[in-house]
């Protein structure tokens, strides 16, 4: 059978970043033609680097999602979005709430709305945030789950997605949205904990230096990028996917599980426990893991990369690549 995605035209927005650039080499190598589209902002996590091998096979554009005439100029003739471009910092959501508004609000509608008068054939995968449970009442989280924000970077996302699913119902512009939580692995942010802090306890394992854990007994769930990019995969090219809404997750392990595993696959390290900082706490959720039987049950997709795997297969990356994270 003929992947869908053979000689498809694809856009990545957020394309130079963590997930997008791991999902840019999964669609080249499948034969895609790809583009990517990264505003190259400092502290948002795009990196060339992070496309260098692809040099040749995939387009490169410099460009902000909040430009309309750059939007409206990639957008035409794809037959995929994967929308990935975000503000993702929950601490910069709450010293920045307007920038943070008007990346991960406006310019979504104004992607749908130049997807629905320019490419109304478009198929568009969201990536959205565990976090926009908040506080979880019951564990594991599933979709039916209360949703109640702690930050503003919550509120935007959550605000973001249900612009995807009304222009899906409405307009019948197809749109997936996926429930990302924390993703690790090769490419991520490590120079600081913008994004998830478990790049900055690599690249200090790395240097030997110790990293803080706090809280060490709370409990989260890890997905490997390879898996989360195969859950992006399935949602673009499912037709039962369009207008839902899916949780990624895997099993929960506690933070000191998790500290424990990365310095016994590196061979050593050393960490300190903590408490969270004041700031930090105030928009803390708690114990967190999802539920994924909906999209295992709709996609077929579970997580295939063990924790212990994924770590090794980040830390080896990084041993070769870390001078052009820092």
């Amino acid at each position: 059978m003929v992947s869908p995605l053979l000689r498809a035209p694809v856009l990545i927005t957020g394309g130079l970043g963590f997930i997008g650039s791991n999902l840019a080499r999964t669609l080249a190598h499948r034969g895609a033609d790809v583009t990517v589209m990264d505003s190259l902002l400092p502290n948002y996590g795009g990196n060339l680097h992070n496309v260098i091998d692809l040099h040749g096979k995939i387009d490169v554009d410099k460009s902000d999602v909040r430009d309309q005439d750059s939007v409206r100029r990639l957008v035409k003739g794809k037959r995929y979005l994967f929308n990935l471009a975000g503000q993702t910092s929950h601490m910069d959501s709450m010293t920045a709430p307007l920038v943070d508004l008007e990346i991960n609000t406006t310019a979504q509608i104004s992607i749908l709305e130049t997807c629905r008068v320019h490419n109304p054939e478009i198929k568009i995968v969201f990536a959205s945030t565990r976090q926009i449970y908040g506080k979880p009442d019951y564990l594991p989280v599933d979709e039916c789950h209360p949703i109640r924000p702690v930050d503003v970077n919550g509120i935007n996302k959550l605000s973001g997605e249900w612009y995807h699913i009304l222009y899906n119902n409405v307009y019948g512009l197809r749109s997936t949205v996926l429930r990302l939580t924390n993703t690790y692995g090769p490419r991520m942010r490590v120079k600081d904990a913008r994004q998830m802090f478990m790049g900055i306890w690599m690249r200090l394992v790395l240097e030997e230096k110790p990293f803080e854990v706090w809280e060490g007994q709370q409990k989260r769930d890890f997905n490997y990028v390879d898996d989360v990019t195969h859950a992006m995969l399935l949602a673009a090219t499912s037709e039962e996917a369009n207008g839902k809404v899916f949780n990624l997750g895997a099993d929960a392990v506690t933070l000191n599980e998790l500290a424990d595993c990365l310095v016994d696959v590196n061979g050593g390290g050393s960490y300190h426990l903590k408490s969270f900082p004041e700031d930090r706490k105030r928009i803390d959720i708690g114990d967190y893991y999802g539920d994924y039987t909906r999209i295992s049950r709709a996609l077929g997709w579970s997580p295939q990369i063990s924790l212990r795997e994924g770590i090794s297969r980040s830390l080896d990356y990084y041993r070769n690549e870390l001078k052009y994270y820092i």
